[in-house]
Order: C-alpha cells, then structure tokens, then sequence
C-alpha cells in the first residue's frame, strides 16, 4: 500500500542522513531540542518520502519571518524540480499565516547561484576574521539562552533578526553563551578551534575574550558586509533583515 502519512521518525532521519551525514546523536538533539511538525514541510513521490524542509520562527522588525533549515531533496529524486515545488508550497503557506519573508543560508557558495532563480536574495553579510588572543583576559560570565536572548535584545543591530525560543534552545545543545561588561558573544567549538558565532558589542575586546577562555585565537563573526552570508524571500512589503547570525549549518 502506498504510504501518503506524516514521514515517521525513521523516514525523517534517513532522509537528513543520506542529505548532510549527521549523526543518529546530532539528529536526537535536533529532535528534542527544535522539531515541530507545524514546522516541518514534505513532499512523497510514489510513498517516499523525497524532499522536506524545517523551518524555525523569527522575527525581524516586529513581523514573523521563517528561517528555512535542511532543506533536503533524496538522490533518487533529484532535478525532477521537487525542492522548488516544495518551497513554493511552504511560501504559500507562510503568506497566509502572515510571515512577512523566509531566510536561509545557504551551505555552499555555489547555492547562492541556485536560490537566487528560486527569487531569494542576498540581504545579510557578515565581517569574519581570525583573532589573536590579547595579553590580558577580560571578566565574563556564562549565561543561559534565556540570559543571553535577553541582553541581545539590547545590542542587537536595526534590522536585525531575533532568533529566541526553539532557536536558542538548540543553539545551546553545541554552543556556549557569554557576556563581558560590553560585549556578548556565543562560541561553539571546532575541530581546529573556536568559533564565535556572534560577537556583538565592543568588538575591539574579542581577544581579551578568548584570553578568558583560555583560547589563543578564535575566528569571530561580528555584524558586517564582507562575506555574503543569508538570504531572503520577500512575503510582504516589509523591509529585509539586515543582520542575521545563527545559522544551524
């Protein structure tokens, strides 16, 4: 019998997996940390399921805007044009429930290219560059989601997009949230060092920062235009985002 249902569990999981390699570890954080089935959008071909997209809620501006997460397409049913049709069916959706756009991130350079046929364009950049650690720490402290959504909402730039909830509590699962007497910043541990995801505030303290944290240098994203990072779908004639930062890549 051909399977029309909701995607279980297990249809959802190898689908992401076959897409992005994450681990069944990775995968169980996602899912009890930030999955909806109100946020959650699919597309079956002959009862498989073949494409799906998640989606977290922002705002920016004071109006709704989806940020589109894994957007995935099955290697057996690529370049029939599934990924297209599904995102034009979830922007429909979106419009009616009064979001004013959907932003992602695209996860290569080359999908720029790709979204901007699908009417997306490039609204939010990024300055990033490595970071030296300077001789002297600064005091931080550590904060929760909660503490740190909070105070950025004091620093965060005009037309900047507020990332709360669901978005946070996932954030949390591999990142760490700080705050100095005039700066915050989140950090997320890599492979070859530390990432600060976002570094908002007086940025001319980053290296006392990482000091504090005993790192001896960091790569630091901080709000800026060098290096092309989100994108947008406009749902409505309100302004784009300015500045986006937490994209779950």
């Amino acid at each position: 019998m051909k399977n029309d249902g909701f995607p279980t569990r297990e249809e959802r999981w190898a689908l992401w997996q076959e897409a992005f390699g994450d681990s069944e570890e990775e995968l169980s954080l996602f899912e009890g940390h930030a999955f909806s089935p109100a946020r959650f959008a699919y597309r079956r071909e002959d009862g498989t399921l073949a494409a799906a997209l998640y989606f977290f809620d922002c705002t920016c501006r004071g109006k709704r805007i989806a940020y589109f997460y894994a957007i995935a397409t099955a290697k057996a049913y690529r370049g029939r044009g599934l990924c297209r049709a599904l995102m034009a069916q979830v922007h429909t959706r979106l419009a009616a429930a009064g979001y004013a756009g959907a932003l992602l991130v695209p996860a290569e350079e080359s999908l720029f290219a790709f979204y901007e046929k699908l009417g997306y364009r490039t609204v939010c950049a990024l300055d990033e560059r490595t970071v030296r650690a300077a001789d002297a720490p600064a005091p931080l402290c550590e904060l929760t989601a909660e503490e740190y959504a909070a105070r950025r909402r004091v620093r965060l730039p005009e037309g900047g997009v507020v990332q709360e909830g669901e978005n946070l509590s996932y954030l949390a699962t591999h990142a760490r949230f700080f705050a100095g007497e005039d700066f915050i910043f989140v950090t997320r541990e890599e492979e070859d060092g530390v990432t600060v995801l976002e570094f908002l505030g007086n940025a001319a303290r980053a290296g006392e920062a990482l000091r504090a944290l005993g790192y001896e240098a960091g790569t630091i994203r901080t709000a800026g235009k060098e290096k092309p990072f989100a994108m947008y779908f406009p749902l409505s004639g309100a302004p784009d985002p300015e500045y986006f930062a937490f994209a779950f890549d």
